[in-house]
This record gives C-alpha cells, sequence and structure tokens, in this order.
C-alpha cells in the first residue's frame, strides 16, 4: 500500500461527489475517500471500490476524518466568470428600463459611490459573504474605476476566504462616459492600474495568489484607443487576466463596427488584449470569424442567460459553442441578472438554449422559429457552473479531481422546507439533476475553499 503521500495530507473527506470534466461526462463517485493536502489540493482519491480502501480508511484515523452521511453531496465550486461588485445593491432593481437608462438612471451614480471605501466596505462585505453562501468559491469581478475600494474588496475576499480576480474598470472616452463618473487622464488611469496590480499581488495573506488582478476595460465604447492600447501593453507586461463585454447588444456590436470596421472580438485582439486569459463577457453578437478568433488566442466566454434576455434582447448560441470547443463558463453579471446564485444561471441557460432551439413567436411555424439542435441539458449547465468556468480562467478548480484545489460545496439533500426532494429509487444522474434545478442557499450547509472551511 502506497503511503508516500501520508505526510502531505492535512485532513481526508469520505464523501458522495459529482464531478465533471467534459460538457457531456459527469462522474458520481460514492463515499470516496478524498486526501487533502497542506497546499489545500486534493493529492488523492481512494473509490469505494478500491481493494485498499478499508485499508487506508482505517490509517486514516490518525488524520483529521471528516465522513459526510448519504444524504450530503459534494460538488465543485461554482465559477462566477462575470459580476459587477459595485452593483450589489442594484440587485433586482430596474430591471424594466432600456439598457442606457438603466445605466445613466442607476448603475453609473451607484457606482460613483464607491470613491468612499467606507460606502464600499459593508456592501463588498455583504456580496462576499452572500455568494459564498450560495456556492460560489471563485468569482471574476469587475469594481469601479476607484482604486481604493477595489483594493478593498481584494482584502474581503482574502479574510473571508473567496478566490477572485478583481479588475479595477478602466473607462476614458468622454463620449461615452458620464461626465461625472470617468477617468479623465488616461495615462494616470493606465499608471493606476499597474499600481493595483502590484497592489493586489502584495496584499498580506496572498502569497499563493488566491486573489488576483485583471485588466479590465469596461468595453470597447467606454475606452479611448490611447487606454486600449495602453491596457493591451500591460497585459504583454504582466501575464494578467483580462476581462470586458464584447458584442453584448446591437448597439455595442454596432458601435465597434462603425467606429474600427471591424467587431469587437477583432479589436481586442489588434489591441494585445485577446489570449488565453481573456474573459469575454456576453458575446452575443459574435461571427464565425470571432468564433475562431478566440478559438486561435484560447480565450474564454462569460455566457450570462438572464442579462442577455433583458438587456441584450438575444441568445448566445451556446451549443455552437460548445461544438466549437471554446472554452465557456457561466456568469451571474450581477446586477443586469437579478440573481447570484449560479444553480439559478444553470436553469436560464438551459432555458436559454431551449428557446434558442424551438423559437418563442407562434405565429410562426415550429420548423421555421427556431435555431435547431441549440438546446444543452442539466449535464452541460453544471459542466458550465465547475469545469467550464475553471477551465476558461486556466486555474485548478472547479473539478473535484487529483492536483486541483479543494474549492467545494456540501449539499445536503434532506434539508427541511425546501425544494429539493431525493427518492429511495434515484440513480445518481436523477440526484444530480434535482440538485441542479431546485438547490436553494439553505441546502448549501458548507463551503470550503482551497482545504478551508468557509462557510
Amino acid at each position: 500500500m502506497d503511503q508516500s503521500f501520508f505526510p502531505d495530507i492535512q485532513l481526508v473527506i469520505q464523501a458522495n461527489f459529482f464531478t465533471a470534466s467534459f460538457p457531456q461526462e459527469i462522474l458520481f463517485y460514492p463515499q470516496a475517500l478524498l486526501c487533502i493536502g497542506k497546499n489545500g489540493k486534493i493529492i488523492r482519491i481512494i473509490c469505494r471500490n478500491d481493494a485498499s480502501y478499508d485499508r487506508y480508511r482505517a490509517l486514516f484515523k490518525q488524520f483529521t476524518l471528516i465522513q459526510y452521511p448519504d444524504h450530503h453531496y459534494l460538488l465543485p465550486g461554482f465559477i462566477d466568470l462575470h459580476l459587477h461588485a459595485p452593483q450589489w445593491p442594484q440587485l433586482g432593481k430596474a430591471l424594466d428600463l432600456p439598457l442606457a437608462d438603466w445605466l445613466q438612471q442607476h448603475t453609473f451614480p451607484l457606482e460613483k459611490k464607491y470613491a468612499s471605501v467606507e460606502f464600499a466596505r459593508p456592501i463588498y462585505q455583504d456580496m462576499v459573504t452572500t455568494l459564498l453562501a450560495n456556492g460560489t468559491t471563485t468569482v471574476l469581478y469587475f469594481s469601479s474605476i476607484h482604486t481604493p475600494a477595489s483594493l478593498e474588496l481584494a482584502r474581503i475576499c482574502l479574510q473571508k476566504g473567496q478566490r477572485a480576480l478583481i479588475g479595477k474598470v478602466s473607462m476614458d472616452n468622454p463620449e461615452q462616459c458620464p461626465e461625472d463618473y470617468i477617468e479623465t487622464d488616461t495615462q494616470q488611469a493606465l499608471q493606476e492600474v499597474r499600481d493595483f496590480i502590484e497592489a493586489v499581488r502584495q496584499l498580506p495573506q496572498n502569497e499563493t495568489q488566491r486573489v488576483q488582478p485583471v485588466i479590465t476595460p469596461r468595453f470597447i465604447p467606454s475606452c479611448s484607443d490611447a487606454m486600449l492600447q495602453g491596457l493591451g501593453e500591460i497585459a504583454q507586461d504582466t501575464d494578467c487576466h483580462v476581462q470586458t463585454h464584447c458584442s453584448e447588444s446591437d448597439w455595442a456590436h454596432q458601435y465597434g463596427l462603425d467606429r474600427y470596421g471591424k467587431t469587437d472580438t477583432a479589436t481586442l485582439n489588434d489591441f494585445g488584449l485577446l489570449s488565453r486569459k481573456t474573459i469575454l463577457a456576453h458575446s452575443n453578437k459574435i461571427t464565425q470569424d470571432d468564433f475562431s478568433l478566440i478559438k486561435q488566442q484560447h480565450a474564454g466566454i462569460a455566457h450570462c442567460p438572464l442579462s442577455n434576455f433583458y438587456f441584450a434582447n438575444c441568445v448566445f448560441p451556446l451549443r455552437r459553442a460548445l461544438e466549437q470547443q471554446l472554452h465557456v463558463g457561466l456568469g451571474t453579471d450581477v446586477a443586469g441578472g437579478h440573481s447570484p446564485s449560479l444553480f439559478n444561471a444553470c436553469q436560464h441557460a438551459i432555458t436559454a438554449s431551449k428557446a434558442l432551439q424551438d423559437g418563442v413567436d407562434g405565429s410562426m411555424e415550429a420548423g421555421q422559429r427556431g435555431t435547431q439542435e441549440a438546446a444543452i441539458s442539466y449535464k452541460e449547465a453544471f459542466w458550465l457552473a465547475s469545469a467550464g468556468g475553471g477551465i476558461a480562467l486556466d486555474l485548478l478548480v472547479g473539478q473535484i479531481r487529483e492536483d486541483f484545489y479543494f474549492d467545494v460545496m456540501v449539499i445536503d439533500t434532506q434539508h427541511p422546507h425546501s425544494n429539493l426532494k431525493i427518492l429511495p429509487d434515484d440513480r445518481p444522474e436523477d440526484i444530480l439533476q434535482k440538485i441542479i434545478y431546485n438547490t436553494e442557499h439553505q441546502n448549501i450547509i458548507e463551503v470550503w475553499v482551497e482545504g478551508q472551511k468557509v462557510v
């Protein structure tokens, strides 16, 4: 029996768990032994049918051994690829307005308030606590244009144990930005991005870089050529992640075409902002050439199905992206999306794909009103929220497998007063499907990040 990995063990978990490494492949492990290393990674998984399972389990009693009952299931911690942190107080508010009015009347006046760290702190504390309670262990955050408040968000994520990638937003185009919410000195703003990157990397308790800085042009309309050029140079110099909105709506997509004579994707690539570490939010209007360029550069897409319904007025061709093997994950797009739960995002991703496939205009013939073979299943939705997000970020998260970080949530399927009902004859695939459709935050009884319990 191999015991060479024993000195590295911090604790051992015995539990049922689900994980996915491919969109259509769901793996179920009943009462497996998960050996968690001192570095917060899974160093060994011993399956129940392993011949040495019982002997290993007996030996593991010398470590902290946590046993979960059969009605508890571990899932990989979910990964939110697109969330606007300063919009947290706006959650579920003014979604009846057109996007331009929503931004000008509500969003920009709210984001401007984050010039005050004192204003930002309690909001960000509540947000991170709530997201963790919903099983979201990793978030790619848009912050505001303010460096102090953005750094405060980074400190809060470190204190509360969330894995985070945080971008101080860049926006300097006076033609598209509000007069009172804009960076008026482009060179100074670019220097602030460099300073922010260094400050996040040097934060106390961030030795493992669990919180990382992100280069964040809000989107092409809000940035000057000089800003985009400068951010591209910073991306090359620092090897940071990049995030931005891409071809989200008819207006935004057309703006890029009118200004540059090419799509957002091509423009971002020209400015050095499209790479393996880039996440493009929405991307509803991307062309086949864009698909090819994104795949060529190994960039990722944050699919935000709920906010697409509200503000993009179209449905992202998710099935097409999966078939072309693009890196895709899910984003809540808080507060353009009204729910912080990635379980809800899974449900909306399935609904959006079915709406795209079947069409919604009953006055048209069935064969004419939809896009054939566009629908996804709960399996692909689960993969998007977990493994897909981790792959898009190029991080060892989103899967329960050896050498990956132990970022997980624990689902109690017998929690009273919940909508989750598991029956004795339910198969593992039935159980996971019910979990995806019916989990509420009270069912998530524990959350772990990097081998540490944070909820």
